[in-house]
């Protein structure tokens, strides 16, 4: 089905309105089913999701106003556009109250109804626009120059317009998401929406609500159907943040989806159709867990069709001052400020850095620097851990003997350390420890568990 137009439902009891009406739509990229009872346009809204319905208000059975009531209380978004051969002022105030989009008289008027589907869906994909605007807040634009940004720049452009699922992998904190969008962004989707769940920061008892909705009266507290993000997502794209916490009971219901296409809302057994582009990603290793049977090997190997690795900050420092530049003009506006100039110094200490919290890490010193640094700002105003003295530096570097460890255990030392010093520096504080070194703090407890470090190595 072309992306260009939407889903719309035409409920008519006049088969000849429901033909010319479809010849129409489907002339113009719609994709259209008809029903001509109320009843009937019910079961399909329950078991698809629609753009638009075009509603007859004289009905046998349950008329068209009760219909758009039932709509409504059945906690449905599809926006409703009424029609009538008889139409009253009654029946018209009636209908906007109960939250009709527009009032069509018969006949029709082919152009009219043309333009009030475009405004319509134009009003739609906006709202939708301004909510991804909103989620993605302050996320950092994709900035840089080095070989490795270039090279994920060209993996982007390859897949994002292909229907190939994407499993980006990499540290907290290195843009995992600003990849899914850029793939969304090239994509034939684009015009759709693109709905992002993090999978981490969901309770497990409320992901598969969160996912895939629930009926009204499905468990304690379900006091309205809800639609789950991947009804929000049909034709568009949804985005599977640390996938790799999601429960094994969703995994399955996931799985279910690459496979057929079909999902069903917490409390029914009703099958519902959708059309998403899955993106994934993670700061696990899934492969050792599928191995640990912590994650399903056969969702793994649908996810996994592209995979996307994105550098960390510090395989790429040479973007270090492009990205400086970004946030300080970036956040200077935010905060009504002047841009700080900043001396080379300052730029070449931060080029220097090892990033473990990577360019969220950035970002938030630079906000520091923003509110309390001088104007230029100096490597006074750097902390001590950025610009440890010439003599303690030297003396670090000395005490190791060359040769006497690979350049993955020395880094993973130098993350323990600096880890280790933050909690020290702020009392043990993990919320605060993890603000400062702009990771979660379920990624913070896990690294503290994996480098075994104890409250009393911080004393």
């Amino acid at each position: 089905m072309s992306m260009s137009g939407g889903k719309v439902l035409i409920v008519d009891d006049e088969k000849n309105i429901r033909r010319t009406l479809s010849m129409v739509l489907e002339g113009e990229d719609y994709d259209v089913l008809q029903a001509q009872t109320a009843e009937e346009g019910l079961r399909l809204l329950e078991g698809r999701q629609f753009d638009v319905v075009l509603l007859d208000v004289q009905l046998p059975g349950i008329n068209g106003l009760e219909m758009l009531r039932r709509i409504r209380e059945s906690d449905n978004e599809v926006d409703v556009i009424m029609m009538s051969g008889h139409a009253s002022l009654a029946n018209a105030v009636e209908a906007t109250r109960l939250g009709a989009f527009d009032f069509f008289e018969k006949p029709l008027d082919r152009e009219r109804v043309l333009l009030t589907l475009r405004n319509c869906l134009a009003r739609r994909n906006l709202a939708l626009r301004v909510q991804e605007l909103q989620d993605k807040g302050g996320i950092f634009e994709m900035i840089g120059e080095s070989s490795a940004m270039k090279q994920l720049r060209r993996e982007i452009e390859k897949v994002g317009p292909t229907k190939g699922r994407v499993l980006i992998t990499g540290e907290s904190g290195v843009g995992k998401e600003l990849v899914a969008r850029a793939v969304h962004a090239i994509s034939e989707r684009s015009s759709r929406a693109f709905v992002k769940v993090n999978c981490a920061a969901i309770p497990a008892e409320l992901i598969e609500s969160e996912l895939f909705g629930h009926e009204r009266g499905s468990f304690s507290g379900a006091t309205q159907r809800k639609r789950g993000k991947f009804e929000i997502a049909d034709q568009g794209t949804i985005f599977l943040d640390e996938i790799g916490d999601m429960s094994l009971s969703a995994q399955a219901k996931v799985l279910r989806i690459l496979q057929n296409g079909e999902m069903s809302r917490v409390g029914s057994e009703r099958p519902l159709s959708v059309d998403v582009r899955v993106i994934a990603a993670t700061n696990k290793d899934l492969q050792s867990a599928v191995q640990a049977q912590t994650f399903r090997d056969d969702l793994f190997y649908r996810l996994n069709v592209v995979p996307i690795y994105v550098p960390p900050l510090r395989e790429r420092l040479a973007d270090v001052p492009l990205l400086l530049n970004a946030f300080l003009s970036e956040l200077s506006k935010e905060y009504g400020n002047r841009k700080k100039d900043i001396t080379q110094e300052v730029v070449e200490a931060l080029t220097n850095y090892n990033w473990p919290g990577n360019i969220r890490e950035l970002r938030n010193l630079c906000e520091r620097l923003i509110i309390m640094g001088a104007d230029p700002i100096g490597l006074g105003d750097l902390p001590e851990y950025i610009t440890p003295s010439r003599e303690a530096s030297s003396e670090h570097m000395s005490a190791i003997p060359a040769g006497s460890m690979s350049l993955r255990d020395f880094r993973h030392a130098t993350e323990r350390s600096y880890i280790e010093s933050t909690l020290r520096a702020y009392g043990w504080n993990v919320s605060k420890t993890s603000e400062v070194l702009g990771v979660e703090r379920t990624n913070l407890h896990k690294k503290i568990k994996k480098y075994d470090i104890d409250r009393d190595d911080t004393t």
